[in-house]
């Protein structure tokens, strides 16, 4: 009998990294970093998660409570760290994370809902980051994205997350002035986009592969490709509601 995915890295903490499939296969996250254990669930200070992404070195995070984080403001997570939410409930609400210029980040097994404010996303990544793996998360209803993949970040694996309540799921590529966003290279695979309205995602320059996702309920159209993108869509699954628009192209001038 075949086993389930991750039984073997699930059973030793750090096996995790270099398991990831797609563009952002070469993301080691913190490994070569100590522990740093999550003991409050505040929005900073000692113990707090704000206080382990800003710190330089590499870092392998986990928590030791489970519970809700209310973000004041986007956390910012620095090069080299694993946040990994295996084995507790973390959720964050409020504000979302950021990787801004940054490389070599896993994020598994946490949730984001209910982010508030102008361009605020569960996961923005922007600019200049690349080596990243979001894995096993659930993200619903911000303000904007769920997760947006901009100005020049690359090399991104995106794998078995859910997504639901919420409009515009995840764009790649910022708009048709930022030329550089030719970079990009994206993997989304083993995802569950459940009624989120549009943009599973919506591409803008970049190379994504999809594969293994299911897609359903969505109500303006599933997978959008506009100015100068590549998508290969392999083995999906999209079950439309009310409306039909699988596959859309917008039409745009490179600006």
């Amino acid at each position: 009998m075949a086993s389930l995915p991750y039984t073997d890295v699930d059973s030793n903490l750090r096996d995790l990294a270099g398991k990831a499939e797609g563009f952002g296969r070469l993301a080691i996250g913190g490994l070569h970093g100590p522990i740093y254990s999550v003991t409050t669930l505040a929005d900073d200070g000692p113990g707090s998660l704000r206080e382990g992404c800003r710190r330089r070195e590499p870092l392998w995070i986990v928590f030791e409570i489970s519970g809700t984080i209310n973000l004041s403001s986007y956390l910012s997570v620095s090069s080299y760290k694993t946040i990994d939410g295996r084995g507790q409930r973390i959720k964050f609400t409020g504000k979302g994370l950021r990787l801004k210029e940054c490389e070599h980040i896993i994020i598994c097994n946490l949730e984001f809902e209910g982010g508030r404010g102008h361009d605020v996303d569960g996961i923005q990544i922007k600019p200049n980051s690349r080596h990243i793996w979001i894995d096993r998360c659930g993200l619903h209803d911000y303000d904007d994205g769920l997760i947006d993949i901009t100005r020049q970040s690359t090399d991104i694996t995106v794998s078995r997350c859910y997504f639901s309540q919420h409009d515009k799921a995840m764009l790649i590529g910022a708009d048709p002035s930022h030329i550089g966003d030719r970079c990009i290279r994206v993997t989304i695979h083993h995802c569950f986009f459940d009624g989120t309205r549009q943009r599973q995602p919506r591409v803008r320059f970049g190379k994504v592969h999809l594969y293994n996702n299911y897609t359903r309920n969505w109500s303006v159209y599933a997978v959008c490709a506009s100015v100068e993108s590549q998508i290969y869509s392999q083995n999906n699954i999209y079950e439309a509601g009310e409306k039909k628009v699988t596959f859309k192209y917008y039409t745009e001038k490179v600006n």
